[in-house]
C-alpha cells in the first residue's frame, strides 16, 4: 500500500463526513486506504465515520490528538503516513502533491499549506498571517516544521522518533516537536505548497486569542525539549519573536515610567511603543490587503499580549 491517511476526530461529528468525502475523491491513482480515530469522542463521530463506506474507524479513549495519530500510524498499512484534522477538506489532488516528493529518496518529510475562503476579518487576517509563514518555507530547499493539518512522513522515519509526544495533551505543539526531532538528525523535510487543506480558521477576535493563548502556552513545553529553536525555525519570522521581546520590555518600561512620571506619560508613552511594534508587521499586511492591513493593528497588539501571558502561564506551569 502506498500511503495511509491518518484523521485524528474528536467531537468531530459535524464536520467528520466532509473530510472522509474529500478524501475518497482524491485523484491519486496509488493505492492508499483511510483511517480515522476517534480520541475517545463524546458526540456521534463514530457513528459518522460508520456511515462512511471505505474507512477503518480505531476507536480509543481520549488522550489527545497526538496520542490518536499515533494509534493511527501502529494501526496503518501504508509506506507513507499523511495527516490532515477532521475539520480540514482537502483539495482533489492533495494527496498525490503530499506523496509527490517522496520520489526523492531523500525526502523523509512534507508540509501543506491551509487555504480558506472566509468572509470575516479576524479569519481573513489569519490567512494572512499564515501567508506569511509560507513565503518564509516556500524559499528554502528544506524545512523543521510541519503542521499534522497536512503533514506527511515516511513510516520507518515516524516510529524510529516514536511518532508524536503524547506529553502535549491537547493539538499544540506536538507536530513541530516532531519535525525538529527528525531535522535535527540530518533528514530532509520539505514544503510543498501545492498541497492544499481548506480550513476554517478562527472567525471572532475571542476564539483567534484563545487559540494563541493556548498556543502559547504549550510553546513553553516544546521550547523546553528544543531551546535551540527559541532563537530560529523554519516557520516563524524571527521579527515576531522580536515584537514579543519589545512588547515585555515595554511592560517594564512602563511600570518604571508610572512610578517617575505618572499616568499621563506613561499613557502616552504606551501608545507611542505599542504602534511601533505592531506598525511594522500591519505595514506587510497593508500590502497585500490595505482594509485587513489597517485593521490589523488592534489585533496584533492583543494577540502579542495575549501570547506573552500564554507564555508566561506555561512556564508557571513548568515551575510548579
Amino acid at each position: 500500500m502506498d500511503a495511509s491517511v491518518i484523521v485524528p476526530a474528536y467531537n468531530s461529528e459535524r464536520v467528520i463526513a466532509l473530510c472522509i468525502e474529500a478524501l475518497q475523491r482524491q485523484s491519486f491513482s496509488g493505492d492508499y486506504e483511510i483511517i480515522v480515530v476517534d480520541d475517545g469522542s463524546t458526540d456521534g463521530t463514530a457513528d459518522a465515520v460508520r456511515k462512511q463506506g471505505n474507512v477503518r474507524l480505531v476507536e480509543i479513549r481520549h488522550a489527545g490528538p497526538a496520542a490518536a495519530r499515533n494509534a493511527g500510524a501502529k494501526a496503518a498499512g501504508g509506506a507513507i503516513l499523511v495527516f490532515t484534522d477532521a475539520d480540514c477538506i482537502p483539495e482533489g489532488n492533495w494527496l498525490g502533491e503530499m506523496l509527490k516528493p517522496f520520489t526523492d529518496k531523500g525526502v523523509a518529510g512534507v508540509q501543506g499549506r491551509y487555504k480558506s475562503g472566509q468572509r470575516e476579518l479576524v479569519a481573513r487576517f489569519v490567512q494572512l498571517e499564515i501567508e506569511e509563514r509560507y513565503a518564509r518555507m516556500r524559499s528554502r530547499d528544506r524545512i523543521d516544521f510541519i503542521g499534522s493539518y497536512s503533514a506527511a512522513y515516511r513510516k520507518g522515519i515516524f516510529l524510529e522518533f516514536g511518532g508524536f509526544d503524547e506529553s502535549f495533551s491537547t493539538a499544540s505543539g506536538e507536530d513541530p516537536e516532531l519535525s525538529f526531532k527528525i531535522s535535527k538528525a540530518g533528514h530532509r523535510l520539505v514544503f510543498n505548497e501545492a498541497a492544499v487543506v481548506g480550513h476554517m480558521h478562527p472567525d471572532s477576535l475571542g476564539k483567534y486569542l484563545r487559540q494563541k493563548f493556548r498556543r502559547a502556552y504549550w510553546r513553553v513545553l516544546l521550547y523546553k525539549k528544543h531551546p535551540d529553536k527559541i532563537a530560529r525555525d523554519s516557520y516563524t519570522p524571527e521579527w515576531i519573536k522580536v515584537q514579543l521581546i519589545c512588547l515585555g520590555l515595554l511592560f517594564l518600561i512602563l511600570a518604571a515610567s508610572y512610578a517617575s512620571f505618572g499616568y499621563f506619560y506613561s499613557l502616552v508613552l504606551a501608545v507611542a511603543g505599542i504602534l511601533s511594534i505592531s506598525g511594522f508587521e500591519a505595514e506587510r499586511y497593508m500590502r497585500k490587503n490595505f482594509t485587513i492591513g489597517l485593521a490589523s493593528v488592534p489585533i496584533i497588539i492583543l494577540r502579542d499580549a495575549v501570547f506573552c501571558t500564554g507564555l508566561l502561564g506555561g512556564t508557571l506551569r513548568l515551575l510548579r
